[in-house]
């Protein structure tokens, strides 16, 4: 059980790096779909995506950034269960976006971000436990437009903080991306690296590895075994190829398909414990949709 807790922490903790990364900051807008059918089931799942962020600047290199993101989860759970999964077909994740960065010295940027956060089934009026507060700071030192150096490259290094772990205390994140000469490039880190292959300006493709995944409460909780269900979880480790098209420097439409090689769709109680495991088989995995970015 302790092993199976940890790998849970894990993956939701850089689950939601990936919502706080900076490429997610730099987003001004995006519209996502991602798709994941169940192996050997007609079950499956879907999530409809749509971010804003909205930059202000204060003064020289300095800004205040406001935003809001919505998911919305679909479970389409066509097999037999032993609980009516009717409270299970539609999960609202809903994120309040505030962030600031500035030029902290001629090589680093600072920059802090806050998410209080909704995750339910928002079947009924909202409660305490369907809010989590979220954040996180970052320090970025972006040399990869300088062409002073031999090398170029971008570090962020980082500390998160996730309510939906359990963790009373802040994780790191690092990421490092370099380009290697006019048409490869690569960025190593978690929850995502990738090694890309630049056509021309408007087409490139890579090889990636990531992490994607959400924790939300149950709004009406079934009782499976005699306990009591109050929360529901994802978490995927997924491999592919990806393809980006880009109609402008800023607009870019994208899509990433491959496989998962971890997925763990769990019904949890409320001290998040595993109670009953909807799916934990590998399937193929779809994410494309389209972006604004700075």
């Amino acid at each position: 059980m302790i092993n199976k807790d940890i790998r849970f922490v894990f993956v939701l903790c850089f689950s939601f790096v990936c919502n706080l990364s900076i490429a997610q900051l730099t987003d001004i807008a995006r519209l996502e779909y991602s798709f994941i059918p169940q192996s050997n089931s007609e079950d499956h799942y879907t999530r409809l995506k749509a971010l804003f962020n909205y930059p202000i600047k204060v003064k020289e290199d300095n800004y205040l950034i406001l935003g809001a993101e919505y998911n919305r989860v679909f479970l389409n759970l066509e097999e037999e269960y032993p609980f009516d999964t009717s409270i299970l077909r539609r999960i609202h994740v809903i994120d309040l976006n505030i962030g600031y960065t500035f030029k902290w010295n001629k090589d680093w940027r600072f920059g802090v971000k806050i998410n209080p956060r909704i995750a339910s089934t928002l079947s009924r009026r909202l409660t305490s436990e369907d809010f989590f507060m979220n954040g996180g700071v970052f320090f970025v030192n972006d040399k990869s437009k300088d062409k002073g150096i031999k090398r170029p490259y971008r570090l962020i290094l980082g500390l998160t903080y996730n309510a939906t772990t359990g963790i009373p205390f802040p994780l790191p994140f690092i990421s490092y991306y370099r380009p290697i000469n006019e048409n490869w490039s690569f960025n190593a880190g978690v929850p995502k690296s990738n090694l890309k292959y630049t056509f021309n300006k408007s087409n490139n493709m890579q090889v990636f590895v990531g992490l994607d995944g959400y924790l939300a409460h149950l709004q009406d909780p079934a009782i499976i075994n005699g306990e009591k269900i109050d929360h529901i979880s994802l978490s995927v480790a997924v491999g592919g190829l990806g393809y980006e098209y880009c109609f402008t420097k800023h607009l870019v439409a994208y899509m990433y398909t491959g496989y998962t090689f971890r997925l763990n769709n769990v019904l949890r109680n409320k001290n998040r414990d595993e109670v009953y495991k909807l799916d934990d088989l590998n399937a193929f995995y779809l994410r494309t949709g389209i972006k604004f970015k700075i």
